[in-house]
């Protein structure tokens, strides 16, 4: 754990809180070769060309595909001390001339040199190469470049001269003592860095350049009051939090209104928290099912990404005095910043799928913490997280835009499209409990008549034409739930249609709906497919659909329970057929699953039939009258009123009792 550098060292050496093109390792130290590309690469830190703070080489160990190897290579102690000599002195001939921190550290017994180079603030550098020419030197994506060579970067850096990002300038109506120590501790120790031994405060902020020194004394930088002081908007307006939630619409009244302030990672936390409190969890269980299906209005991780990115990417500056806005309405949330995002970033590139630029970052420092308290994501990969978590969720796309100006971005999540059909349905339902059974049927039509992307409302047509024994109907809502509905939900809306054909009586009609979209199958859906076509009769395609589902099995009693009666009746057929080898293998993986079924943590019942169906099977694979009579006695122990089980006890004692004793061989 380093002394020396704000990072944990095991989160650097495992590529965690930091981007890999911020990590440079080399194997070995000679200054005539790894020198210099040390040195040049040192140099493109210190540009910071994409206001990322810099970053790290590691001298003594090596990569492989993006992963440095473990344990490092390492260095001789006469190798660190000569790299230190050697880069200190070269750096003080860069122009301008610039020095980053060292830190000798030991991994697994092996010596290593980290060379921190964190952005600086007199930009742009130039080294020489190994020819002694002098270059300015950028990083471009894992590589180290030269400006001149690259269209237009040059001039990028040119025009970043003396511009230091805004969370890395001091804070001059501030003073260090603003900065609460018990709070940067906290930090430290949340991110597990060995600064945390160091009992000078100043030391630690000074290391962590939270602070600076100007003339004689020291002033803290804007990044170290905005996340370790008790009230960052003393400083700087915007520094907070809105949360506003609507009725309807923008011309709704507002039903309440929150205001989250203190240090940047505690708005965040405290913000999530409550918005997490909003967000709908929404889990349906159904008659005949096992398994539960599940959405949320607004998933976490798209709900966290977006209103840190908002956070991170927004301007602190004096002209910029709103607060950071979460907006809620009955079918969305926007998440408002100020200003608009940074030149570079246009509206093509905010597209699902689309390729982001790598345009600088408005605040490397705050970036910089909020990855290594694994808030932020790396370097452009936040809004491929958040299009990705909202259609894992069945969620529509999200929206991103900005005005013309660029004087505010926008983040819109629109809700799950079944958190409005969950409403329609409650109010049903509490219509049928008024005894207003018409009026509940009237909510459910029209919910459907608007929202036909809704599995919830899908299934519950299908229910209520069922009831009406209108199958016509019923497979009429299925048809245009395939046509606008999300396509993983599909075979959920037909399991559902499959159910009331059972109900009604028509197995066969429920065997071919099932069987014409077995293609559909997988995971939970599979399984209620499993059950239905159990229900039908049709073990063979029951067996079909258990295979479908995959893992998603072995983690549930009921459902191997139900898997292994299925083997269990497939091997009957079997034995009938005198397909002996098929029958053997049958009961041999029905003993296993129901075995897996009593090592589960389930109901006593479930365990209980679990038993039953293992002395069967045990009898029919002829196992010792012991092991059989002992699975019956623990079904019978854990479930004593189900007389079937004594009955089925008393009938193989009595076999066995009348069973002439076999002789055996001595």
């Amino acid at each position: 754990m380093s002394a020396i550098l704000p990072i944990n060292l095991d989160d650097l050496l495992n590529g965690r809180g930091v981007e890999s093109e911020r990590v440079e390792c080399k194997a070995s130290w000679d200054a005539n070769t790894s020198g210099f590309q040390v040195l040049k690469t040192v140099c493109a830190f210190a540009n910071d060309h994409h206001n990322l703070n810099g970053g790290y080489v590691i001298i003594g160990a090596e990569e492989h595909e993006g992963r440095i190897l473990l344990p490092p290579r390492g260095l001789s102690e006469k190798d660190v001390g000569d790299a230190q000599r050697w880069l200190r002195g070269q750096c003080r001939r860069l122009d301008p001339p610039y020095q980053p921190i060292f830190s000798p550290e030991t991994v697994e017994g092996r010596l290593l040199l980290v060379v921190w180079a964190p952005g600086s603030d007199t930009r742009p550098h130039r080294a020489p190469d190994a020819t002694k020419e002098y270059r300015h030197w950028v990083r471009l994506g894992a590589e180290t470049v030269d400006a001149e060579t690259r269209g237009g970067v040059l001039r990028d850096l040119m025009q970043q001269t003396a511009r230091v990002p805004w969370d890395d300038r001091r804070a001059p109506d501030a003073e260090v003592e603003d900065v609460s120590e018990s709070r940067v501790r906290e930090h430290l120790r949340e991110t597990r860095s060995g600064l945390l031994k160091e009992r000078d405060a100043r030391v630690i902020y000074r290391r962590m350049r939270i602070t600076t020194r100007v003339n004689a004394h020291e002033k803290p930088r804007n990044v170290g009051l905005v996340f370790f002081s008790g009230d960052p908007a003393r400083w700087f307006r915007g520094a907070s939090i809105e949360v506003v939630q609507f009725a309807s619409g923008r011309a709704g009244d507002v039903q309440e209104e929150r205001a989250f302030g203190g240090p940047l990672v505690d708005q965040i936390r405290n913000c999530l928290n409550y918005l997490e409190g909003l967000s709908v969890s929404h889990v349906q269980k159904q008659r005949d099912r096992i398994h539960v299906r599940g959405w949320v209005s607004y998933p976490l991780p798209a709900l966290r990404e977006t209103l840190v990115n908002a956070v991170y990417h927004r301007s602190y500056d004096l002209d910029q005095p709103e607060p950071t806005k979460v907006w809620l309405y009955p079918d969305r949330m926007e998440v408002t910043s100020y200003p608009g995002p940074v030149p570079g970033i246009e509206s093509h590139h905010l597209i699902a799928g689309a390729p982001v630029p790598a345009a600088p970052a408005r605040n490397r420092r705050i970036g910089e913490f909020l990855k290594e308290l694994r808030l932020a994501e790396g370097h452009l990969s936040g809004l491929p997280k958040v299009f990705r978590s909202m259609a894992e969720n069945g969620s529509p796309e999200p929206r991103f835009d900005f005005d013309e100006h660029r004087t505010w971005f926008r983040a819109t999540l629109p809700a799950h499209p079944e958190y409005g059909a969950l409403s329609a349905v409650r109010d049903a339902a509490h219509l049928r409990a008024l005894g207003e059974s018409w009026e509940a049927a009237r909510r459910i039509e029209s919910a459907w008549e608007t929202n036909k992307t809704s599995a919830v409302l899908a299934t519950e047509m299908i229910r209520l034409h069922a009831d009406r024994a209108d199958f016509e109907a019923a497979e009429g809502i299925l048809r245009a739930f395939e046509a606008e509905g999300a396509g993983s939900a599909v075979a959920h809306v037909a399991n559902t249609l499959a159910a009331a054909w059972i109900d009604a009586g028509d197995p066969e009609a429920a065997r071919r709906l099932l069987d014409a979209r077995r293609d559909l199958l997988f995971g939970p859906d599979a399984i209620e497919a499993a059950i239905l076509a159990r229900r039908a009769g049709d073990s063979r395609a029951a067996h079909r659909c258990f295979e479908r589902a995959g893992e998603t099995v072995f983690s549930d009693p009921r459902a191997l329970l139900e898997f292994a009666q299925t083997k269990m009746a497939l091997a009957q057929e079997a034995h009938r057929r005198r397909q002996g080898e098929s029958n053997r293998r049958l009961l041999a993986d029905a003993r296993t699953l129901l075995e897996r079924v009593i090592q589960l943590d389930a109901p006593a019942a479930r365990h209980a039939w679990a038993w039953r169906e293992l002395a069967r099977v045990l009898q029919w694979r002829r196992a010792p009258a012991g092991d059989i009579e002992r699975a019956y006695r623990k079904a019978i122990a854990l479930l004593p009123d189900e007389h079937r089980f004594q009955d089925e006890l008393q009938r193989f004692l009595a076999r066995r009792n009348t069973r002439q004793p076999r002789s055996r061989p001595r």
